[in-house]
C-alpha cells in the first residue's frame, strides 16, 4: 500500500514509499498485526472483531459509497476483514473535519444519522472520516469498527459523539471501537513484544 504521506513527509526516493517502510503509521500497524502467522486463524479474536476464522485482510479497500446524484465515492477504508471495516487511528490527531457540500452529497447521510445533533466545528462536519466509513458499512451491509490507542481518550469521544446520532439502535449495536491494547491481548507473545517496543503498545 503506497504511503499516504511519502510525498511529504519522507525523503525523495526513485522507487514509491509504501506504508510498512516507514512501520509508524496506522496502516502499517494494521499489516504488522493481520499479516502475522496465524492471527486470521485466532478464534477468540475472530468472536471479537466479529469476524470468521481465516477471513482474508484487504487493506485499502474501496466501498464506493453511494452519493446523490449517482455518482459512486472512490476514498478508501483502512482495512475489511471479513464482514467488517475498519479505521485505524495511532498518531493522527483527529478523524479529519470537512465541508457541508462534501458530507451532505452521501446519498444515505439523513437515513443513517440525525443531522441536527451531529458535530460541527463552524460550519464544517467534525469526524468526517467516521461518517463517511459509517455510510459504507450502511451501505454494504457490512459492520464497522475504529481501532484507536487507549492513550486517546479525545478520539474515543470523538468516536462516541458520532456514535449517538445513529437513528438505528440495532444499527448502533454493529458499530464498535477496540483499543490496540484490547486488541493484543488476542495476539501471539512475540507479536505483542513487537507492539510494545515499536509502538509502545502493551
Amino acid at each position: 500500500k503506497v504511503h499516504a504521506q511519502g510525498n511529504h513527509s519522507l525523503p525523495k526516493e526513485d522507487s514509491v514509499w509504501r506504508e510498512l517502510d516507514a512501520s509508524t503509521s496506522s496502516d502499517a500497524l494494521l499489516m504488522n498485526i493481520f499479516c502475522y502467522p496465524r492471527v486470521t486463524k485466532n478464534r477468540e479474536l475472530a468472536l471479537c472483531l466479529g469476524t470468521e476464522i481465516d477471513d482474508v485482510p484487504q487493506f485499502g479497500f474501496m466501498p464506493r459509497v453511494p452519493l446523490v446524484r449517482d455518482i459512486i465515492e472512490r476514498t478508501e477504508v483502512d482495512m475489511k476483514l471479513g464482514r467488517v471495516l475498519f479505521e485505524a487511528k495511532l498518531t493522527e490527531t483527529d478523524f479529519q473535519i470537512q465541508s457541508p457540500e462534501i458530507v451532505e452529497q452521501y446519498r444515505d447521510l439523513e437515513e443513517v444519522f440525525d443531522c441536527r445533533k451531529l458535530p460541527r466545528r463552524k460550519e464544517q462536519y467534525v469526524s468526517y472520516q467516521l461518517l463517511r466509513n459509517v455510510l459504507a458499512a450502511f451501505a454494504l451491509d457490512l459492520d464497522f469498527c475504529v481501532l484507536l490507542d487507549a492513550r486517546r481518550p479525545d478520539l474515543l469521544e470523538q468516536w462516541y459523539r458520532i456514535i449517538r446520532c445513529l437513528r438505528s439502535t440495532i444499527f448502533q449495536t454493529r458499530c464498535k471501537v477496540l483499543t490496540w491494547q484490547e486488541l493484543s491481548r488476542y495476539l501471539p507473545s512475540a507479536l505483542v513484544d513487537f507492539l510494545d517496543v515499536k509502538y509502545g503498545i502493551h
